[in-house]
Formats: C-alpha cells, structure tokens, sequence
C-alpha cells in the first residue's frame, strides 16, 4: 500500500525550530519530486517548498532562508528544517509525492507561540 507518513510536528517558540520527516513505504521506484505543503485554518493549501531526486529545491518567499529541504533518495524520504518560526507558519504540513499523481500524507500540526 502505497502511504506517506510525516512525523516531528509539535508545538514551539517564536524563533524556535522543528524538523520535520515524510517517509514514503509501498512505493518501489525513486520519486521525481516529493515536498512540503501547509495550510492554515481558513486558508488554502499552499507550497512550502519542493526537491527532486536530483536535489533541484523550489522554496516559497515566505519561507527562503529560514526552511531548508532534503531528501535521502535510497529511503524515499524527505525532510525540512524550519528555523526561525513565527506564528505565521502554524499550519498542518503536508507531505507530497509526485508520482504521476500527488500523493498526500495525512499531515502534522506545526504550532509556533509568539
């Protein structure tokens, strides 16, 4: 069965950080690209940022030079440091697979306090 599952959200400090991980199980073949996603109460899903196996990263502005993304292709995993939060980054992030399809994962509760 094909399942993204991400882990290390939780509650932090303004200028805190968090590491979050999405590993992908069920899944035999390397993935293009896989990347991170939130989305706020009452706001639309949006991009954080994105990397492919060849570690080409996309980052949205709000988040370039705070987020760093990652990737250990031999896992199918994939991770973003997020330093500096502020509590305009509380969201559920979500995990992302392109495999000719977006797979999503089922999210984890980022909640920066100020």
């Amino acid at each position: 069965q094909l399942q993204l599952a991400e882990s290390g959200g939780g509650l932090v400090q303004a200028g805190g950080s968090l590491r979050l991980s999405c590993a992908a199980s069920g899944i035999r073949v390397s993935i293009n690209r896989m990347g991170w996603y939130r989305q706020a109460p009452g706001k639309q899903r949006e991009l954080v940022a994105t990397i492919t196996s060849g570690g080409t990263t996309n980052y949205a502005d709000s988040v370039k030079g705070r987020f760093t993304i990652s990737r250990d292709n031999a896992k199918n995993t994939v991770y973003l440091q997020m330093n500096i939060l502020n509590p305009g980054d509380t969201a559920v992030y979500y995990c992302n697979a392109d495999l000719g399809y977006g797979l999503w994962g089922q999210g984890t509760q980022v909640t920066v306090s100020s």
